[in-house]
């Protein structure tokens, strides 16, 4: 497929490096994909040899707080393996920047989804960008993950009477390794010698949440060690438009303050100074967070709809029975 990247922030000099945007000129429907049906019912599909497999299945409750979900342990990631040579390289070509090792490592995910015949990457506008989102980086969360990461489960979503382990700000596709794994020891060396290159994680609206698109074994090398992956978040950009309509009552409601702050300064309040320089930075982190904020989560109908998930459900999940009513 082809693709534009852009660096974020656009058009900023002397800011630090916040990720890229890329436009992706197709396929108008990608190989790992949500499909939906009625009833707040999903499944990620993703293409395979031998026709599509379910990843994923969920459904939302009714009352909008929270999803169920079953996960089947045939997810298959969209990139290779990273070497150790790679990563031990990247390093070394930039000790001391992180903006620039991030940087790295954006461009080599974006050529790998590119290229992938199993990603999730559809025509459009998306964004590959730094860390978690705001709001998605809980401590508590990340310490709860080895713990507790079942096959079946719940995820909630405002936490009104539901279990402490169902809050989560990540969903992995596979069940992590065990840190005595080949794999996972071999990352948690790359994690202590400072190395070990991120994880990349996907943005998914319909979840209200994150699920792990690739390095699942960096993750449990990362918890194993005591400590946490750096993180690339790939989601859908938002459009100029809305960004442009959201910020219009932000902007008005600075030019108001900052008025009323001008007005004081010349009444002798002299502190205002103070108060308007710091109005201007909390409108630039508010801007900022919005061109910032992921779209929808783009998905497709489900052909045979409600019973075809039914089904789907029946197959890879028999006996489950989420109660989706509450």
């Amino acid at each position: 497929m082809a693709m534009q990247r852009t660096t974020l922030p656009r058009g900023a000099q002397g800011v630090p490096w916040d990720g890229l945007a890329l436009n992706v000129e197709g396929p108008a429907r990608p190989p790992l994909r949500w499909e939906v049906a009625d009833g707040g019912r999903l499944v990620l599909l993703q293409d395979g040899e031998q026709g599509d497999r379910v990843v994923l299945l969920a459904r939302q409750r009714v009352t909008r707080r929270g999803v169920y979900y079953v996960r089947t342990g045939r997810y298959a990631s969209p990139l290779p393996p990273l070497r150790a040579d790679l990563a031990r390289k990247h390093r070394e070509a930039c000790p001391d920047d992180d903006d620039a090792w991030f940087a790295r490592w954006a461009n080599h995910f974006a050529d790998g989804l590119r290229d992938s015949t199993n990603g999730p990457l559809h025509q459009g506008d998306w964004q590959l960008t730094r860390g978690m989102p705001s709001g998605w980086d809980l401590a508590e969360n990340w310490e709860r993950l080895p713990h507790h990461d079942p096959a079946v489960g719940h995820i909630t979503w405002f936490g009104y009477g539901d279990p402490d382990e169902d809050r989560r700000d990540l969903l992995p596709l596979r069940p992590l390794s065990a840190p005595d794994a080949p794999r996972v020891k071999s990352y948690r060396r790359q994690y202590r010698e400072g190395v070990l290159p991120p994880v990349l994680v996907w943005w998914v609206g319909g979840l209200n949440s994150l699920v792990l698109v690739d390095g699942h074994d960096r993750l449990a090398a990362a918890l194993s060690e005591g400590g946490r992956p750096a993180v690339l978040a790939l989601a859908r950009e938002s459009s100029e438009r809305w960004v442009t309509w959201m910020a219009q009552p932000i902007i008005r409601h600075y030019e108001a303050r900052l008025a009323a702050l001008e007005r004081a300064y010349a009444d002798g309040d002299a502190p205002a100074t103070m108060l308007a320089g710091a109005a201007s930075r909390q409108l630039g982190n508010q801007l900022h967070a919005l061109e910032a904020a992921p779209d929808l989560t783009r998905s497709w109908p489900l052909p045979g709809g409600s019973d075809a998930w039914d089904a789907l459900a029946h197959h890879h999940a028999p006996g489950w029975h989420p109660d989706t009513g509450n």
